[in-house]
């Protein structure tokens, strides 16, 4: 019964990739009547599991901190070209798509996924142990980026409005750039321990022992399929945005909903993903899929933004206005909190949560 399961699990997820793309290349650039977008919508699910599926079967062959960066960059360059595309398209209103779209990514990724795993590890294992030195450089590049590339802005006087010049535009390119490939060394070549899952007694775990290794062909064909996926989680999501801004508009909500609605879609792998390592007890990679996407999400959006702003009129506006500000700052203090003790209860899981929710409040009532 057992493997009659896995069989159907490894056909539908085989299966549901190369469909999504397929009706993603029918859809693309048309009007949907309302039956397709409810199909639309049932496939981008159908996309989301099955890659998740496919990036714990790469995760599980490369082995940690891999398997962690492999989906957290895969769902970031695509989510990137879902930006430019949709700045191209956007006219006035695509001046604040990046940043609202990155911050977003960074509140998504830095409340609601490390609370929800953090709630989960510790309800069900009675803390949520993980490794505080990782954890605590990933937190340091996360805030820096986002310091840097979102707050900055609103304080320069280069150029009126919450926006970079030309030269600080470059910079902060640049600097994001180096900064995430100092992290990415860090956690794959010289501290690769300092972000493997660790024990309760604080040693660390070099293997995983819940299911046999896949074969090399098994994870290149995985990896294949997962980057089809994406593509189709991204590009099925673009095709029914337009319904979704219809939605807002006619709820009377911000048009900043739209990329907030949008942000939750294209991160779904990576919160189930982290959901389930987080019931595994292996919360250090919730941990670093959670904040390495959004060191991922600014890191490799802003310079790609950056290059896209030659040949796109218009302009981008990078800087936070005050209430978010406020948010990223307690994000950032309240995650500090966080990761110092290297353990943590149902309470610090529900502080995050708290914070998402009002960013979630503020979105729809600023």
């Amino acid at each position: 019964m057992i493997a009659r399961l896995r069989s159907l699990t490894i056909r539908w997820t085989s299966v549901v990739p190369a469909l999504a793309v397929v009706l993603l290349i029918l859809s693309w650039g048309r009007d949907l009547a309302p039956v397709v977008v409810a199909l639309v919508t049932v496939v981008l699910a159908g996309a989301v599991l099955a890659a998740v599926h496919h990036a714990e079967v790469v995760a599980h062959r490369v082995g940690e901190p891999f398997g962690s960066l492999v989906l957290a960059v895969a769902v970031t360059i695509i989510e990137v070209a879902l930006i430019v595309t949709l700045m191209a398209d956007g006219g006035d209103k695509g001046s604040t798509l990046a940043r609202d779209t990155v911050f977003a990514a960074v509140m998504i990724t830095c409340n609601g996924i490390v609370g929800l795993c953090l709630l989960v590890a510790s309800l069900r294992h009675g803390t949520a142990i993980f490794n505080p030195e990782g954890t605590g450089a990933a937190l340091a590049t996360v805030a820096t980026l986002a310091t840097l590339c979102l707050v900055l802005p609103t304080f320069t006087t280069s150029k009126p409005g919450p926006e970079f010049s030309s030269v600080q535009l470059t910079f902060a390119a640049l600097s994001s750039l180096i900064l995430y490939g100092l992290f990415v060394a860090t956690q794959t070549v010289r501290h690769r321990d300092y972000f493997l899952p660790v024990t309760r007694q604080g040693d660390v775990i070099t293997g995983d022992d819940h299911a046999a290794v896949p074969s090399s062909r098994t994870a290149v064909i995985s990896l294949s399929l997962l980057g089809l996926a994406l593509i189709g989680v991204v590009g099925l999501a673009k095709g029914v945005s337009p319904t979704i801004e219809d939605g807002v508009e006619a709820a009377g909500l911000p048009h900043a909903v739209v990329g907030v609605i949008i942000a939750l879609l294209v991160l779904l792998p990576e919160t189930i993903a982290a959901l389930r390592s987080a019931r595994r007890d292996r919360v250090q990679t919730s941990l670093n899929l959670a904040l390495g996407s959004a060191m991922a999400s600014i890191g490799l959006t802003i310079p790609a933004v950056a290059l896209a702003s030659v040949w796109l009129s218009g302009p981008l506006v990078l800087g936070l206005g005050p209430t978010h500000m406020v948010l990223l700052a307690l994000t950032v203090v309240v995650s500090s909190l966080t990761v110092v003790p290297g353990r943590a209860t149902p309470l610090q899981g529900g502080v995050h949560l708290v914070l998402f929710a009002a960013y979630l409040e503020l979105a729809i009532n600023p």
